[in-house]
């Protein structure tokens, strides 16, 4: 059932050696184009890393070596204009993709895309992990991998057969996420802190890696202060202005 395996997820980070073919990716490539887009744009492409020393290049700038070298199969996830750049030249039009809505729509797709080829390699037994890293130093992943203006990469995603099975971690309850009508602050004084505690059991009872840790203080540390802060230089650079 697809709601069950959509509950079932869990990020995993050690593969075993196993390449995806060229059909298999095909493939997953073929379901995930299959997801929601605005207003038809399909603002995203995938390079598919397969290169030894590319994949290698690409841990190190990531930050993921053990996932980038390891997994089945590496994705960079990218929004993509460009395309549609090729797109309005065939009509003789010049297509405009510097205004911030631009970029929401095309970071819109690319997760929409994104999560339809995870939940397609997950079917397939694969497991997946998206790799955040990414974004630690686009411009030199854009130029290892040769990406023009209007291209810029979102995140990776690795996708391979587990080497074991990971848990999965307790998600905030519905009621945290679910408001009825109207916003609903108030609740999350009660609401917090019961999740604070469900995730601090589940951290040490788990079957590795436990700790002592709750959701509020992860996330305070988190985003107590700004991280990559390069990135609107970048997508600037890309053609992303932002007006």
């Amino acid at each position: 059932m697809v709601i069950e395996l959509m509950k079932s997820h869990a990020s995993v980070r050690d593969y075993k050696e196993k390449q995806l073919t060229r059909e298999e990716v095909s493939e997953l490539v073929e379901a995930a184009q299959h997801a929601a887009t605005s207003h038809f744009v399909q603002a995203y492409s995938i390079v598919w890393v397969t290169d030894p020393e590319k994949r290698k290049k690409l841990g190190e700038l990531s930050k993921n070596p053990k996932q980038m070298e390891g997994a089945g199969a590496v994705f960079l996830m990218c929004a993509d204009y460009n395309r549609l750049k090729h797109a309005g030249e065939m009509q003789n039009q010049s297509i405009v993709f510097d205004q911030a809505e631009n970029l929401i729509v095309a970071v819109t797709d690319v997760g929409l895309m994104a999560q339809n080829l995870a939940l397609a390699a997950e079917s397939k037994g694969y497991g997946i992990c998206y790799i955040g890293g990414v974004r630690n130093d686009m411009q030199a992943i854009s130029d290892l991998v040769g990406l023009p203006e209007g291209v810029f990469p979102v995140y990776g995603l690795t996708v391979g057969v587990p080497n074991e099975a990971n848990e999965v971690k307790p998600r905030l309850p519905v009621e945290a996420i679910l408001h009825e009508n109207e916003y609903d602050e108030a609740k999350y004084e009660t609401l917090l802190p019961e999740y604070d505690q469900t995730l601090k059991n589940y951290y040490a009872s788990r079957g590795s890696n436990q700790k002592s840790a709750t959701w509020s203080e992860q996330m305070a540390t988190f985003l107590r202060k700004p991280r990559r802060e390069d990135i609107r230089e970048v997508v600037a650079k890309k053609g992303y202005l932002f007006k």
